[in-house]
């Protein structure tokens, strides 16, 4: 079982990749303006993991080479 499965039909417009990619982000801002930097830390590690997989090596699954 995959974590995350970006060939998924849901990550094909590229909005809700950033979409779902900014949201840990979002919230580990959040989490650092409380002085809470372990939360931080981890949301901004889940959101790495997003951007890397979801934006940075994402390839349309509909596309062949």
């Amino acid at each position: 079982m995959k974590l995350l499965d970006p060939s998924h039909p849901f990550f094909r417009p590229l909005w809700r990749r950033a979409a779902v990619t900014a949201a840990p982000f979002l919230w580990a801002f959040v989490e650092l303006s409380q002085d809470n930097a372990i939360w931080a830390y981890l949301f901004a590690g889940i959101g790495g993991f997003l951007a890397w997989h979801l934006l940075i090596t994402w390839r349309d699954p509909g596309e062949e080479d």
